[in-house]
């Protein structure tokens, strides 16, 4: 049995519509100084969701740094990032980390969106297509995300994509300073036979 596959340029090198303007496409190394200003400029916004941040990660150094990281991991087939993106801007991230290969075939998804793009249903629209090619281009069966426990919003596009909870993870990660309790969620992408 296999371990899961490497995606190819054909297919994640797409850029898939999500309306309003917005495209989803595999992360490249220019996305450094768009990222760098999408999280200088939604700081405040995404703090209550993530760990405490050095200064670097909010420089051009540390973007680029932390995405040549990313990339790295997927020419490893250990992570796929992808960025929303609205002509030359970044407007979120949707990311698959920590692919296992067999006997799991799964990976951990995890997603942000800028305050000026929230409520519109990219973020739902986003994370669908990534399951679908967590399946189609990565030969993935199982995807795992964690949100804070009062990160209803989250919750809610997980459900929407048909995600499941399984439970709720005490302390399980540091958000913004503190150690923060995670409602797990999970979505078995296909149920064919392994190996198929």
């Amino acid at each position: 049995m296999t371990g899961p596959r490497t995606a190819g340029p054909s297919s994640t090198g797409s850029a898939f519509p999500l309306g309003g303007g917005v495209f989803l496409r595999l992360a490249h190394e220019r996305d450094a100084a768009a990222l760098y200003e999408s999280q200088v400029r939604n700081r405040d916004h995404l703090r209550p969701w993530e760990p405490r941040r050095h200064e670097e990660f909010y420089t051009r150094a540390g973007q680029a740094a932390r995405l040549a990281e990313q990339l790295r991991l997927h020419r490893a087939g250990r992570a796929a990032p992808w960025v929303l993106t609205r002509s030359d801007a970044v407007v979120g991230m949707v990311t698959l980390t920590d692919i296992l290969p067999a006997p799991f075939f799964g990976a951990d998804l995890g997603y942000w969106l800028d305050r000026r793009y929230t409520g519109r249903g990219l973020a739902t629209a986003a994370v669908r297509r990534v399951c679908e090619l967590a399946e189609t281009e990565f030969g993935l069966h199982r995807l795992e995300a964690a949100t804070a426990l009062h990160n209803t919003a989250s919750q809610q596009v997980l459900v929407r994509c048909g995600f499941r909870r399984i439970g709720v993870a005490r302390g399980r990660v540091q958000t913004d300073g503190a150690w923060t309790d995670v409602v797990l969620h999970d979505r078995v992408l296909h149920d064919r036979p392994p190996g198929l």
